[in-house]
C-alpha cells in the first residue's frame, strides 16, 4: 500500500492512499490512515491536492558514503561503521513544491536517497527486529551546500539549511519496495544518478541497529540511507525527479535567489 498525506481543495489535511488507474493518479481517504481526521471517504485527482511530506519527523538521521561508488567520486574512504549526521525538521520540503535554497553559494548538490520512515518509538533495536519498527519507505533528496560542508566538521551549514530535505510523494509499505529497488535521479529529464538499494554498504537493518544504539527514534522519524554516485550541482529553475522502484517519483523545482 502507498499512503499519502495531503491538503484537499478546501484546505483540510487528510491521510489516505495513493492510487494509479489507467495512468491517472488519485488520492483517496478510503481505507486510509485510521488516525486521519476526518474519516469520511473521498477521492481527488492528485493534481487537485497539495501532497504533503509523508511524515513529520522530529529528526532525520542521514548516512554518509553508504555507496562505494559515491565514496570513490568524493575521493573518500568507505567508513568502517555508518557515518551519521542529522537534518532538523526545518529542512523538510514536499513533493510538487519549488524549494528555495541558499543564495550566493557556488555549489548546492542533489543526492537521491531511499528513506526509511519509522513507525514506532524504538531504542536499542537488533538487526533481526529492525523490520518491525519500519512504517515504510519514501524518496528523499539530501540537498547539500558544498561550499560550507567542505570547511566545517559538523555539516550544520552544509546540510541543515531550510528546504534541504525534499521527501515524498508517498509512504510505501515495506513489501512494496524490492531488496534491489532501483534509484534514479533526473534533472530536467536528464539522468544524473542511477543505483540500487542492494549496493548499500550498510543495510537498512544494520543502520537501524546502529542508530538506535545511540538515540531513540520516534514515529515519523526518517533515516536517509545514502546516495549512489552521480551527485552534482543544481541551478535556478531546475526540475528534479527522484524515482525509486516500488515507491514512485518525487518531483520538485529549484529556486536559488540571486
Amino acid at each position: 500500500m502507498k499512503r499519502v498525506r495531503f491538503r484537499d481543495p478546501a484546505g483540510t489535511i487528510r491521510g489516505g492512499r495513493w492510487v494509479v488507474e489507467e495512468g491517472q493518479a488519485y488520492v483517496t481517504t478510503a481505507l486510509g490512515d485510521p488516525a486521519s481526521i476526518p474519516t469520511d471517504d473521498r477521492t481527488y485527482p492528485a493534481e487537485d491536492v497539495d501532497v504533503l511530506p509523508p511524515s513529520q519527523p522530529t529528526k532525520i538521521v542521514c548516512i554518509g558514503r553508504n555507496y562505494v561508488d559515491h565514496a570513490d567520486e568524493q575521493d573518500a574512504d568507505v567508513p568502517d561503521r555508518p557515518l551519521l549526521f542529522l537534518k532538523p525538521p526545518n529542512t523538510v520540503a514536499s513533493h510538487g513544491s519549488t524549494v528555495s535554497l541558499l543564495a550566493g553559494k557556488e555549489r548546492i548538490d542533489h543526492e537521491a536517497e531511499l528513506a526509511v520512515v519509522i513507525g514506532e518509538t524504538c531504542h536499542d533495536v537488533s538487526e533481526s527486529e529492525a523490520e518491525d519498527v519500519i512504517a515504510g519507505y519514501t524518496c528523499f533528496n539530501d540537498l547539500s551546500n558544498r561550499d560550507d560542508q567542505r570547511v566545517e566538521t559538523n555539516w550544520v551549514r552544509g546540510k541543515a539549511f531550510d528546504n534541504a530535505a525534499p521527501m515524498g510523494p508517498v509512504l510505501a509499505t515495506p513489501e512494496e519496495v524490492p531488496a534491489d529497488a532501483s534509484i534514479e535521479l533526473r534533472v530536467n529529464g536528464e539522468t544524473r544518478q542511477s543505483g540500487s538499494r542492494e549496493d548499500m554498504v550498510f543495510s537498512v537493518p544494520e543502520l537501524i541497529a546502529e542508530i538506535t544504539d545511540y538515540m531513540t527514534l520516534e514515529p515519523g522519524d526518517v533515516i536517509a540511507t545514502g546516495t549512489p554516485a552521480g551527485v552534482g550541482p543544481l541551478e535556478n529553475g531546475d526540475t528534479v525527479e527522484i524515482e525509486i522502484e516500488g515507491i514512485g517519483t518525487l518531483e520538485h523545482g529549484v529556486h536559488i535567489p540571486e
